[in-house]
Parts: structure tokens; C-alpha cells; sequence
């Protein structure tokens, strides 16, 4: 058994929470590293996504009582213990599951909201798989995936989850369902609008490759290598990121409306904006689209969009043409990327690869999703250079803090050791580095212990 695993497994003995009569499944599911393509993805963009080493455990013990209980080994924000109890005829009204509108309002108050991210798979089960759960259960979980970093820690919960729960109770699920199923617990019970890329990464990543996925909707296509010669890392900047903040949700919510103008007036998207050549759009879409509207102005002209997960708001003005333009660009930039990483090595390879990356990160700031702190470690790599052994970095996942990913030379970890104290000294805070990877969800499966 690796560290980790053996770490959980005696944590499981002294916890006195499970059954000594009874088996436990437990489960692993890896956080991610988003090295290209973030926030395009539920644009239809290419991605290419890292598995963390840091990882998700989760442990599922079936019980006779009609009732999940949840204990997490972590705290919350505040130190406060994460404890949890719902019985399962709280999931079903009139003999059907509960409606996931229903689902989100248990979950309402921040106290409890971790557990929507756990009680979720159960529901979406119910109501995706018609599951019945003629018994309960308890769930222990622990997790090293730091929360609030940008390297998708909810789906690392909801994966393992989805993986250990499947497991327990019988049910059979693909990898990519396992993956869908689990964005639809974050968005439809946790009311977070992620796209796919986090789950599927978490599920079906491997290590020492990028999982290169095509989101319409969740088209996996082989695996990318990391060159010997390049590593990658992640850097935490402290400043704290949530795919529920408002920001990444408007300028999600301005990408469809920018959307759904262009496809009134030349249907030239084929269903994603990523299929939208740069060359089309800078030549006779980016015209049509105005850099400004409040929903109020959209709405009486539009209706709507095509997003499910979000919506509208009258009041609110969003920035549409940046938004739209973001994945336009962004879905350029991940295959070029993922074209220049398959060539041979060499110095321009290395400046070409980083400026992709530059490029990344300026629209996410001209989206208004950028921070000062991610903006530091950003521009302290750029100093650094090529010659100095790091080529690139920018912002993950959905911005507005969160983790910077690094890309440099194979032998540059003592560079990036160098910019996390050069951070540290500046801001006050030391960043936790992101090294390494570790086998996907799928790959793990799940193991049965007794204790």
C-alpha cells in the first residue's frame, strides 16, 4: 500500500466509528492540476488536466439503520468538526427522490454544505440510476487535497464517494458516468457550476501524463506524456478560490449569453463556442457582440441561454465579449499546446510552451478573474525566464485565487522552491507546492478491509 493509503487504513482502527463485525470499502480519488484549458471547458474546449498526488479517501461501512452518517477527519475553516447525519426517507418525497432543488435547500447553511458534495451522489443515484438504498451507512472521510486552492478538492470528495458508495452497495458504473454522475451532485445539490474536467480528471487521470479531454461533453481522447525533459508543479497563492464565487459564475453565465447572440445571428458555433476558429471570430463574430449588457437587456431580447446550471440575473451587467472571446482563444491554445509538448525538445519548444501559458492567464485577468496574489507568483516565474529553467505559469481551474501551475525545466524544482520563499517573504504566506501525480479513481478501484 502506498503512504497515504496505509496512513488511512490504520486511522480507520483507532477511530472507534465503524463496525469490527462488518467490512469497509474505501476508495482514492486524486485532486487535479488545470495545466491548459480551465474554465473553457464548458465551452466544448480541449483541456489537459494533472492528477494531484494529494488525494481523497473515503471509507463506507453498510449499516442496518436507515440512516448515512458522515464524519470528515478534517475541520472546516474555523476548526469546527465536520459531522453529519441524515436519514435516508429525508431523500424521498412520496415515494420518489427528493427534486434536486429540494436537495440544495437541506444544505442552504454553511455549517452543513460540506455535506452536500457526499449526500449528493446518493441522491443523483436515486434519481439518475433509480438506486434504492434498502440500507444506510457510515462514512468516514479524510482528504489531503487542500479546499479553496483550485485543484478541484469537491470532485476529489465526490469521486471517491461515487467510487466507494458503488462499491458498497453494488452498483456498477463506467468510468465516464462515474465522472458525469459526480458533476451533476456538484451542480444540481451543491448548486456549483463546475464543468466535467474535475471529475474526469479525478477519475480517469493517470500519472506522469496529462489527461487530455474534448468537452462535448466528455470526449477522452490518449493521454498526453510529460516530457523527461519538463516537469510541472502547482503553487498555492493563499487566496482562496470557490467555483460557486460569483465571479467565475458570471463570466460563465456571459460565455453562454455571448452564445446564444451569435447563434441568433450566424450559427457558426456547432453547439460550442470552442469550435469557433479565432480566425472567425476576430473576422466577423466579435463585431456582433457587445462588451457590455445587463441581464435585464439580454433577456428581453434573448430569453435565455442554453446553460443549465446557471442563470440570468436581471440586474446584473456582464461582460459578454471577453467572456466569449475566452474560449474562443483558449481552445486554440490547449491544442497547440498539447501539439508542441508530442515534438522533439528543444529552447523554442520550452519559450513557446510558457508563452501559451502567459497568454492563458492574461484572459483570465481581462475576464476579471484573475488576483493580486496569483498575478505575483505569475509574473515572479516570467522573471525568472527561460535561461532560468521555468518557461511558464497561470492561473487554474476558475480563477479568483487559488493555485498557479508552473511549468519549467525537469531539474527546476529548487526554482520553484526559490519562488515559493520569494512569496512567502513578500506576502507573508507560504504556499504549498504541488509536485508529482498519482493513478485516477478508476484506476484504484476500491479495496475491502476489516478492522
Amino acid at each position: 500500500m502506498t503512504e497515504d493509503l496505509t496512513a488511512f487504513v490504520d486511522a480507520l482502527k483507532v477511530t472507534g466509528f465503524f463496525d469490527a463485525r462488518s467490512p469497509i470499502v474505501v476508495s482514492r480519488a486524486p485532486g487535479r492540476l488545470d495545466v491548459m484549458g480551465g474554465i473553457a471547458d464548458y465551452s466544448g474546449s480541449l483541456v489537459l488536466q494533472r492528477t494531484t498526488a494529494e488525494a481523497t479517501f473515503v471509507a463506507v461501512q453498510r449499516t442496518d439503520q436507515p440512516l448515512l452518517n458522515i464524519v470528515s477527519l478534517s475541520p472546516d475553516s474555523n476548526g469546527i468538526p465536520r459531522v453529519f447525519a441524515l436519514r435516508l426517507d429525508a431523500l424521498v418525497e412520496g415515494g420518489w427522490p427528493i427534486r434536486y432543488s429540494d436537495a440544495r435547500s437541506i444544505f442552504s447553511n454553511a455549517t452543513n454544505h460540506w455535506a452536500a458534495y457526499v449526500v449528493g451522489v446518493f441522491i443523483v443515484l436515486m434519481r439518475e440510476r433509480g438506486v434504492v438504498f434498502p440500507q444506510g451507512a457510515k462514512i468516514l472521510i479524510s482528504s489531503r487535497v487542500p479546499e479553496g486552492k483550485g485543484v478541484a478538492s469537491s470532485a476529489a470528495l465526490e469521486v471517491a464517494m461515487m467510487q466507494a458508495v458503488s462499491s458498497a452497495f453494488g452498483i456498477l458504473i463506467s468510468a465516464n458516468d462515474t465522472a458525469l454522475l459526480c458533476q451533476m451532485a456538484e451542480n444540481l445539490v451543491a448548486g456549483a457550476p463546475c464543468g466535467v474536467m474535475d471529475q474526469m480528471t479525478s477519475v480517469c487521470g493517470e500519472s506522469d501524463s496529462l489527461l487530455a479531454l474534448l468537452c462535448q461533453p466528455a470526449e477522452l481522447q490518449p493521454p498526453v506524456p510529460i516530457p523527461q525533459d519538463i516537469a510541472i508543479w502547482g503553487l498555492d497563492s493563499g487566496e482562496r478560490h470557490a467555483v460557486s464565487g460569483s465571479d467565475y459564475t458570471s463570466v460563465r453565465t456571459a460565455a453562454f449569453m455571448g452564445q446564444r447572440i451569435l447563434e441568433s445571428a450566424a450559427d457558426s458555433s456547432d453547439g460550442y463556442l470552442a469550435n469557433v476558429t479565432p480566425v472567425e471570430f476576430a473576422r466577423e463574430l466579435i463585431s456582433l457582440l457587445p462588451d457590455q449588457i445587463t441581464g435585464a437587456e439580454f433577456l428581453a431580447r434573448y430569453l435565455g441561454t442554453s446553460d443549465t446550471v446557471t442563470s440570468v440575473e436581471p440586474s446584473r451587467t456582464y461582460c459578454v465579449r471577453q467572456a466569449t472571446a475566452h474560449p474562443v482563444f483558449e481552445n486554440y491554445r490547449v491544442h497547440e499546446f498539447r501539439r508542441l509538448l508530442l515534438e522533439s525538445p528543444s529552447a523554442e519548444r520550452c519559450g513557446r510552451l510558457g508563452e501559451l501559458m502567459f497568454q492563458s492567464h492574461e484572459s483570465y485577468s481581462a475576464c476579471g478573474l484573475g488576483s493580486g496574489g496569483t498575478d505575483l507568483i505569475v509574473n515572479l516565474v516570467r522573471e525568472t525566464g527561460v535561461n532560468g529553467g521555468l518557461y511558464g505559469a497561470r492561473i487554474t481551474g476558475g480563477g479568483s485565487g487559488g493555485t498557479v501551475v508552473i511549468l519549467g525545466g525537469a531539474d527546476a524544482g529548487g526554482r520553484v522552491a526559490g519562488i515559493a520563499e520569494r512569496y512567502r517573504s513578500i506576502t507573508g504566506y507560504s504556499p504549498h507546492v504541488f509536485s508529482g501525480s498519482s493513478p485516477g479513481a478508476a484506476q484504484f478501484g476500491a479495496m475491502t478491509v476489516t478492522i
